[in-house]
């Protein structure tokens, strides 16, 4: 599949529906205390970058990164529209998104994801992506970029 994929200024119709999807999602498969997916406002803040992949006029998925200082950087908000499941579409994304952590200096790169069953796909793509298993208690992990 062939993806265009940009920096999202969070304003288009498409981009908005689908973080709010992702919201609700997170909201419907996590334990309240346990939902750190970011809204509007905090996606939209300072040090954190939104990429949105497109084919042709349809927005296939979302994924942010959240630079939490010079070295360490968190996946936030990776959602792929559910007509585009099992595409390919999120690996495509998660990779343009460890490229520009790894230009900016970025070494260590983390993913905080539920251990329900809803959460199965986005553990099987980080593990993919070189990342370990989180033990019971322990959601996060980083995603180790391959040597360049």
């Amino acid at each position: 599949m062939s993806l265009r994929i940009i920096v999202d200024d969070l304003t288009a119709a498409p981009t908005r529906a689908l973080i709010a999807a992702h919201l609700a999602g997170m909201h419907e498969n996590s334990p309240p205390a346990s939902v750190h997916a970011l809204d509007f406002g905090a996606l939209a803040a300072p040090g954190v970058t939104v990429w949105s992949a497109w084919r042709d006029d349809d927005l296939v998925g979302i994924g942010a990164l959240a630079q939490l200082d010079s070295e360490l950087g968190e996946l936030k908000s990776m959602r792929v529209d559910d007509r585009f499941r099992g595409t390919g579409a999120g690996r495509a994304l998660l990779r343009h998104i460890v490229a520009q952590a790894r230009e900016r200096g970025i070494r260590s790169l983390w993913l905080e994801t539920g251990s329900e069953d809803a959460f199965i796909s986005a553990r099987a793509l980080t593990r993919a992506r070189g990342s370990p298993r989180a033990g019971r208690s322990r959601a996060t992990r980083p995603i180790r970029s391959p040597p360049s």
